[in-house]
């Protein structure tokens, strides 16, 4: 999972998944995360794939990321392969290094993250069809304001000719994704949601608990793709794709404003 030399992640279609969709999945794995990066890498996500096909989400392919702190981590950021198969994104989730270290001031090298999605992949569903992959990045602080281009060139490879803001990078990756900042809890949110709201907008979305994290991400695609009328229908078809019951109301608060966004904009 090392990012060092990759030239490029690539989404392709295939006579199996002709209308392939590139979706990756970047979760923070610094310790002021918790347990949540283990609940999520070793029980919910290995279940992501198989709830996207529930909910009639054509051709999910899925790229798992870790994300680290570039400035003290030893692994700030570990990159898997585009997978169709849950059996095939199992095996990145299983050789995931959960670090659990993290800089603790404040900020992690989500801005790292980004660069390498909006320089580093290729996909079917962008090249082909013109229609952005998504990005699933869940954490809990800052993104650095600057990429650092020794960074970039210590964990990736690459030579930049300067540091690159994070409006920037953000601007780049908007290009081939429409990225979503996922914050675990209410309580975790006083300390990085305004600055995400700066850079995203509309889509960050805070979540009750981390274990609404697939469910909270595979609504926000449905609303995307125009694939539901309304938010109750959609709690009703991720309910059906295997939903407890008794996350509908978080899940439901966690998608009201995105849901008042994409439905009245149709």
């Amino acid at each position: 999972m090392n990012p060092k030399g990759v030239k490029l992640r690539e989404s392709r279609d295939s006579n199996q998944h002709p209308q392939s969709k590139g979706i990756v999945f970047a979760l923070d794995v610094t310790g002021s995360m918790g347990e949540i990066p283990r609940l999520l890498a070793k029980e919910q996500l290995p279940v992501f794939m198989k709830l996207l096909e529930n909910c009639k989400v054509r051709d999910p392919q899925l790229l798992f990321m870790a994300v680290g702190d570039a400035t003290s981590d030893y692994a700030p950021l570990q990159v898997g392969q585009f997978e169709s198969t849950a059996e095939l994104m199992d095996q990145w989730l299983t050789w995931c290094y959960l670090e659990g270290a993290g800089g603790g001031q404040g900020m992690e090298s989500y801005e790292l993250a980004m660069y390498f999605l909006a320089t580093h992949t290729e996909m079917d569903c962008m090249v082909k069809r013109k229609e952005r992959g998504y990005l699933f990045l869940t954490g809990d602080e800052n993104p650095y304001p600057m990429l650092s281009k020794n960074i970039v060139e210590a964990v990736v490879g690459d030579r930049l000719d300067g540091d690159v803001s994070v409006k920037e990078v953000v601007a780049e990756l908007q290009k081939s994704f429409t990225p979503f900042f996922l914050i675990p809890d209410v309580n975790r949110a006083g300390r990085c949601e305004r600055v995400w709201r700066d850079l995203l907008g509309d889509n960050v979305l805070v979540l009750e608990t981390g274990a609404d994290v697939c469910y909270v991400s595979a609504g926000a695609i449905l609303l995307s793709e125009g694939q539901v009328k309304s938010l109750k229908e959609l709690i009703e078809v991720l309910i059906k794709a295997g939903m407890p019951d008794k996350r509908k109301n978080a899940v439901a608060k966690s998608l009201t404003a995105l849901a008042e966004i994409t439905l009245n904009t149709r």
